[in-house]
């Protein structure tokens, strides 16, 4: 049909005239199709509402809106499933179908827009508005537009399979250039949403500039398609050709006699039997070497066969260390290794006793390993003593850091079906190890985390439950090996982190941090040997006094442990060994003032004498994950209306804490001499210094409650006296744990007076050494009335100074 035949038939459609204002209209929704004016198309028409939309036309006009739904998959769309853009057409003729549907050769008029959707039943209707184009008569840019897209649309017939020349030879007849761009886009094989898209441009130079993108957009995707097809074929090509020549080659080898096709899984086969697997590991080994047979060497499945088969074969099944139950021995080794900590070393002798006495009865019979967790400061030697025990008992060792591990696979391993699978770090340190019954350990077990892939934590239940892990069983292997003779060692610096179901297996160590004494002892026999070694040096080089090495500990480190104290030493070492080389010095004596002539300003100093000058201030005792400390608690008063001010980012039970001992002091006013009224004229405010600090916990109420009765009664708290324990309203004092760090925190800090609970007189009898209790007075109370009577100086001897 011509463009002059279509303008005399717009012309004889008396309602397309009126279409300046909006009209309603029936509306038939399509699928999968846009309608382009002066396009006809043929419609199959199924759905119901469409047929009766037919069936209602007026035989005068035969006017219909035509609009594509965005998703094709609806069956009845909503106004919002369509898109608000159209096409006007004329229904030219309907056919009826045998299948009872219709078809529909309809003719696209102008484009229109779809104001509101009136009518949804029993068809569709619409109001809609005529949209006039944009166009531009005898335009360059318009000329130059359409040159280039008809350019463009040849170039894509040469490209795409499904155009034709024919096409070409329609869209050469075209004049209209805004009817050019609607039928080069109608004929592309694009999507529905980016055919709508030209639909809803009535700007016919707009128009063109988008069917140009759209038309190369295609030619691109035609030539990335000719890419990779042709790399694709260049790819069948060389492997067929590789193919036919590895056949060549393996011909030409075997006529040679040099045919080693089988050598590798006759290698696997002579290891399997040679490895003395369980039963069942050694029926899962023949059937993968089975697999592996028939699968071809250049198969990515080879590989991933080869490598599981050479990690059954490799893993020590068997393979097992005697242990030395020689107890002398092995206490010997552990007092060579590591000062104090008798009660560790008194475990593993019990362990060892108890295997000897057992090997003694049935030598065949095994012992459960038992599964110890150390838990203590950094520093104090937990980890150093892991690889003394294996010493002692002639095991491998093996140390595996937990620390960050979020990944349950980290324990279990991989599944086969993933690339680069391997099994889990517990079978990957059996097999390091080279033996199935090493010393074990797992370091900062408390540092374990959980995410998306799993908790670490519950993988670690099977591997330390004696009673589960003589049938480990990880991802990768698939097949159980027996833990039952590993002796697990678990570390961590804090007790609350370790989940509940793990403790459970555990049996828990606790390492004390180091006295001043035992400090000098460890540096003396261990620490400066190995820095004066590492340092180059000589032993007539350098000698540490017990003052300098105090010094050092006294001024310049404050832990539990000795880590910083060999850092410090390893300071020295490192100037005396510059000495030596720049001035050629011999021996230095490290006294206490060389240790500040190398070391430079102490870093740390008693506050204990500087800070109790006035009331208020009190020293109570805390424990934490690196060891104990000495707590300042300074309390004031001020003119106000009763008010409690807490401050030093202090949690919810220090803070209820104070509330309890506030509560006391009123209730307990006149005994203390305070006016009862105390509360009505002043406000006070309790500090702990250090503010940025968290700090929280029970233990502080007793000296809590000493600097409130100090400040309020004006009395000054005696000189190196310090306390901790849980106070109750009625004044009582609760046991409190981590006595033995907080002992020694406060004989560390200089104080010789410490007040403890009563019912905490039997930690001090078992846990803290003998030369800490010869230096320090320990006074056992339970009352909060007797503590302030010993702690607080009274007034009238404050007065005469």
């Amino acid at each position: 049909m011509s463009h002059k035949e279509f303008e005399n038939i717009k012309a004889d459609i008396s309602l397309a005239d009126d279409f300046e204002s909006p009209q309603e209209i029936p509306l038939m929704p399509l699928r999968n199709t846009v309608l382009y004016p002066q396009q006809v198309i043929p419609l199959y028409i199924g759905r119901e509402r469409s047929l009766r939309l037919l069936d209602e036309l007026l035989p005068e006009t035969k006017l219909i809106a035509v609009v594509a739904q965005k998703d094709i998959s609806t069956e009845n769309p909503k106004e919002d499933d369509l898109y608000s853009w159209g096409t006007l057409a004329q229904v030219l003729k309907i056919f009826d179908m045998p299948d009872k549907s219709k078809s529909a050769i309809v003719q696209g008029i102008e484009r229109i827009q779809i104001l509101k959707v009136t009518q949804e039943s029993p068809f569709y209707k619409a109001v809609v508005r005529r949209v006039h184009e944009i166009s531009y008569t005898n335009d360059v840019k318009t000329q130059a537009l359409v040159s280039n897209l008809y350019n463009q649309f040849q170039t894509l017939v040469d490209k795409a399979q499904y155009l034709t020349n024919e096409h070409l030879d329609v869209v050469k007849v075209i004049r209209d250039p805004g009817r050019l761009a609607d039928k080069i886009v109608s004929i592309l094989n694009v999507q529905v949403s980016e055919k709508q898209s030209i639909l809803e441009i009535p700007d016919v130079q707009k128009r063109l500039t988008s069917a140009t993108i759209l038309v190369n957009k295609e030619i691109q995707r035609m030539e990335v398609g000719e890419k990779i097809q042709s790399q694709v074929q260049d790819s069948i090509n060389k492997n067929q050709r590789e193919y036919f020549l590895r056949e060549q080659l393996k011909a030409i080898r075997k006529e040679l006699g040099e045919d080693d096709s089988g050598m590798d899984t006759k290698e696997l086969e002579e290891k399997i039997e040679k490895s003395n697997l369980p039963e069942e590991a050694l029926k899962v080994a023949r059937k993968e070497l089975t697999r592996l047979e028939r699968i071809s060497p250049q198969s990515p499945e080879y590989t991933v066969s080869r490598t599981y088969l050479e990690w059954l074969v490799e893993l020590p099944w068997s393979v097992s260390t005697d242990d030395q139950v020689d107890i002398t021995k092995a206490e010997q080794i552990l007092n060579e290794d590591h000062y104090g900590l008798e009660k560790i070393k008194e475990r593993i002798l019990e362990y060892l006793a108890v295997r000897k006495l057992k090997q003694l009865k049935d030598p065949k019979a095994g012992v459960k390993g038992p599964i110890l967790c150390f838990i203590g400061p950094p520093g104090v030697g937990k980890t150093s003593v892991g690889m003394s025990i294996a010493r002692a008992m002639g095991r491998k060792f093996y140390r595996m850091s937990l620390g960050g591990v979020r990944d349950e696979a980290e324990i279990r391993g991989h599944r086969r079906t993933y690339i680069g699978a391997l099994p889990g770090r517990i079978i990957q340190g059996i097999k390091k190890a080279g033996s199935n019954n090493p010393v074990f350990m797992l370091d900062e077990i408390d540092k374990l985390g959980a995410d998306f892939r799993g908790d670490p934590s519950s993988a670690l239940l099977e591997v330390l439950d004696p009673e589960q892990n003589y049938s480990f069983s990880d991802h990768y292997l698939e097949v159980p090996f027996d833990l039952r003779h590993v002796m697990f060692i678990a570390t961590a610096n804090w007790y609350d982190p370790i989940p509940d179901p793990l403790k459970d297996r555990m049996e828990i160590l606790e390492f004390p941090g180091y006295t001043e004494p035992e400090k000098i002892h460890i540096a003396k026999s261990f620490l400066i040997p190995k820095q004066i070694k590492e340092h180059g040096l000589e032993q007539d080089d350098i000698v540490f006094t017990n003052d300098g090495i105090s010094t050092i500990i006294e001024n310049f480190t404050r832990e539990s442990g000795v880590r910083n104290l060999e850092r410090e030493i390893a300071n020295i070492c490192r100037k005396v060994a510059r000495e030596k080389v720049e001035k050629g010095t011999r021996k230095r004596r490290i006294t206490s003032s060389m240790v500040t002539r190398y070391l430079g300003k102490k870093k740390y100093y008693s506050e204990v004498a500087e800070r109790m000058v006035k009331p208020g201030i009190a020293v109570g005792l805390a424990w934490t994950a690196v060891g104990g400390d000495i707590l300042f608690i300074e309390a004031t008063k001020m003119p106000g209306t009763g008010k409690l001010i807490l401050t030093g980012k202090l949690g919810d039970v220090m803070q209820e804490s104070a509330q309890a001992a506030m509560s006391f002091i009123r209730a307990n006013a006149e005994h203390f001499g305070i006016d009862p009224n105390f509360n009505k004229e002043y406000d006070v405010h309790i500090h702990i210094p250090a503010g940025a600090i968290p700090k929280d916990g029970p233990s502080a109420g007793v000296t809590l409650m000493t600097a409130m009765v100090s400040v309020l009664s004006d009395r000054m708290v005696k000189d190196r006296y310090a306390m901790t324990g849980e106070i109750t309203l009625r004044g009582h004092i609760l046991p409190v744990g981590g006595i033995k760090e907080k002992v020694i925190a406060a004989n560390r800090a200089g104080i010789r007076n410490v007040i403890l609970p009563d019912k905490n007189k039997k930690d001090i009898d078992e846990d803290i050494p003998a030369e800490v209790k010869k230096e320090m007075t320990f006074h056992f109370l339970d009352d909060m009335l007797d503590v302030l009577d010993l702690a607080l100086e009274p007034k009238k001897d404050r007065e005469k100074k």
